[in-house]
């Protein structure tokens, strides 16, 4: 049977290639690991660029940056199914969220524990390449994805769990690299994670209604009005704590022209938001993907050129 374009989730890009070339029997799978938004595993990938590329001497190894790819989206799509797992209840109550696969049940419950399973086992395999240091840094990890589900419940600041959790890359690329760890990678954590509470907040707006009516807690719900002003803080605390890591580490000139381009489009995001426009918060919040890759054309040409 066709499927409708009403059935099809909310926030997926259209004519993504998982409603226009997956096979039927495996898009509800690829939604639930949401293969329909790459921005998600852009998100999650680009610190773990960004710390390999900090670490090297040169050109940073190819063979990592693909490895960390794998693992990013392995682990991005693990994390979203372990999400709507606990969310289900929660996402059948959303708009924007209903029409996931275990709200709507194109996936069962049992069903998605089995997918968790497999793309656990992609990231391990992905894990197990590395060094020891890095093996033991990426367990470590799996405190922070694993409560991040239930933080909306008892926070305004569950953005701030995401940060921790999706921009653990920001250590482990360093430590891939070198096997331990240093205050350059550590402060590009930190200013990640404030990163991630800015764009993740622009996001939340989309749902602030919704949020509100069933009681779920948010930083787009604690800040209002007042989002803005609160971005030029986040975005701020990344900047400096990027331009002190690579300080840190030594980069070479091009690296500071080319993070001031990419601090221009975190202005552009703050000037241009309204929080009342659902579409125009996607955008602005999908544009971190290129942030993120100035960021990382800007580490690289600080080491190499």
């Amino acid at each position: 049977m066709e499927e409708r374009a009403e059935d099809r989730v909310a926030d997926a890009p259209p004519e993504n290639w998982v409603d226009t070339h997956a096979p039927a029997s495996l898009r509800p799978y690829a939604r639930l690991a949401r293969l329909d938004r790459p921005i998600g595993w852009w998100l999650l990938l680009l610190p773990c660029w960004w710390s390999v590329a900090l670490a090297s001497k040169g050109w940073p190894p190819l063979v990592l940056l693909f490895l960390f790819f794998i693992g990013s989206v392995a682990m991005r799509g693990a994390g979203c199914t372990w999400n709507d797992i606990v969310d289900r209840d929660i996402d059948a109550a959303v708009a924007r969220t209903r029409l996931r696969p275990i709200p709507s049940g194109a996936v069962s419950v049992k069903q998605a524990w089995g997918f968790l399973a497999l793309q656990c086992l992609i990231g391990l395999l992905v894990l197990l390449t590395f060094n020891g240091f890095a093996i033991g840094l990426g367990f470590s990890s799996l405190i922070l994805v694993a409560i991040y589900p239930f933080m909306k419940r008892v926070t305004n600041w569950p953005q701030l769990v995401l940060g921790l959790a999706f921009n653990w890359g920001a250590l482990m690329g360093w430590a891939a690299v070198r096997g331990e760890l240093s205050l350059a990678p550590i402060l590009l954590y930190l200013g990640a994670v404030a990163w991630t509470v800015g764009y993740d907040t622009i996001y939340a707006h989309q749902d602030k209604e919704d949020d509100a009516l069933i009681g779920v807690k948010s930083s787009a719900l604690k800040l209002g009005a007042k989002t803005a002003k609160w971005l030029w803080i986040f975005y701020g605390l990344m900047i400096a704590a990027l331009l002190a890591a690579g300080a840190i580490a030594g980069l070479g000139f091009f690296f500071y022209p080319v993070v001031a381009l990419a601090a221009a489009l975190l202005v552009w995001q703050i000037v241009t938001l309204d929080i009342g426009d659902p579409a125009r918060c996607l955008r602005l919040f999908r544009s971190n993907r290129d942030f993120g890759l100035i960021v990382f054309v800007a580490i690289v040409a600080g080491q190499v050129a």
